[in-house]
Protein backbone atom coordinates (compact mmCIF):
# COMPACT_ATOMS: atom_id res chain seq x y z
CA UNK A 1 0.00 0.00 0.00
CA UNK A 2 2.79 2.76 0.74
CA UNK A 3 4.24 1.85 -2.42
CA UNK A 4 1.53 2.42 -4.37
CA UNK A 5 0.61 5.87 -2.39
CA UNK A 6 4.76 6.49 -2.90
CA UNK A 7 3.81 6.05 -6.68
CA UNK A 8 1.18 8.44 -6.33
CA UNK A 9 2.72 10.81 -4.97
CA UNK A 10 5.63 10.72 -7.26
CA UNK A 11 2.91 11.17 -9.85
CA UNK A 12 1.47 13.76 -9.13
CA UNK A 13 4.52 15.49 -7.85
CA UNK A 14 6.07 14.96 -11.48
CA UNK A 15 3.27 15.63 -13.50
CA UNK A 16 1.56 18.44 -12.11
CA UNK A 17 4.53 20.32 -9.70
CA UNK A 18 7.42 19.72 -12.51
CA UNK A 19 9.99 17.89 -9.41
CA UNK A 20 11.79 15.50 -11.18
CA UNK A 21 11.08 11.75 -10.44
CA UNK A 22 14.83 11.19 -8.88
CA UNK A 23 14.17 13.89 -6.52
CA UNK A 24 10.98 12.15 -4.71
CA UNK A 25 11.22 9.89 -1.54
CA UNK A 26 9.52 8.96 0.94
CA UNK A 27 11.88 10.86 3.42
CA UNK A 28 12.06 13.90 1.32
CA UNK A 29 10.50 17.38 2.57
CA UNK A 30 7.84 19.19 0.33
CA UNK A 31 10.25 21.84 1.14
CA UNK A 32 12.97 20.82 -0.16
CA UNK A 33 11.16 19.70 -3.31
CA UNK A 34 10.46 23.39 -4.43
CA UNK A 35 6.22 23.17 -2.99
CA UNK A 36 4.85 26.20 -1.28
CA UNK A 37 1.74 25.91 1.55
CA UNK A 38 -0.46 26.53 -1.70
CA UNK A 39 1.17 23.69 -3.58
CA UNK A 40 0.06 21.41 -0.79
CA UNK A 41 -3.26 22.13 -1.01
CA UNK A 42 -3.33 21.63 -4.16
CA UNK A 43 -1.60 18.22 -4.09
CA UNK A 44 -3.96 17.17 -1.24
CA UNK A 45 -6.87 17.82 -3.79
CA UNK A 46 -5.42 16.11 -6.97
CA UNK A 47 -4.67 13.38 -4.47
CA UNK A 48 -8.21 13.27 -3.06
CA UNK A 49 -8.88 12.99 -6.76
CA UNK A 50 -6.98 10.15 -7.20
CA UNK A 51 -7.42 7.90 -3.42
CA UNK A 52 -10.82 9.79 -2.45
CA UNK A 53 -9.33 10.50 0.59
CA UNK A 54 -9.60 13.84 2.18
CA UNK A 55 -6.67 15.73 4.00
CA UNK A 56 -8.37 18.14 6.72
CA UNK A 57 -6.12 21.45 7.37
CA UNK A 58 -5.34 20.07 10.91
CA UNK A 59 -4.10 17.10 9.08
CA UNK A 60 -1.24 19.32 6.26
CA UNK A 61 -0.27 21.36 9.61
CA UNK A 62 1.25 17.84 10.43
CA UNK A 63 2.90 17.25 7.36
CA UNK A 64 6.18 17.92 6.49
CA UNK A 65 7.52 14.79 4.29
CA UNK A 66 5.92 12.48 1.87
CA UNK A 67 6.25 10.22 4.28
CA UNK A 68 4.02 12.21 6.78
CA UNK A 69 1.38 12.71 4.13
CA UNK A 70 1.26 9.03 3.26
CA UNK A 71 0.32 7.61 6.36
CA UNK A 72 -2.56 10.67 6.93
CA UNK A 73 -3.61 9.00 3.73
CA UNK A 74 -3.47 5.64 5.12
CA UNK A 75 -4.68 7.05 8.52
CA UNK A 76 -8.10 8.07 6.62
CA UNK A 77 -8.47 5.01 4.36
CA UNK A 78 -8.31 2.91 7.58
Amino acid sequence: MSEDLLATFTDLLTSDFGVPADEVSADATFEALGLDSLDIVELTLALEDRTGVKLGDEDLEQVRTVQDAIDKVKERQA
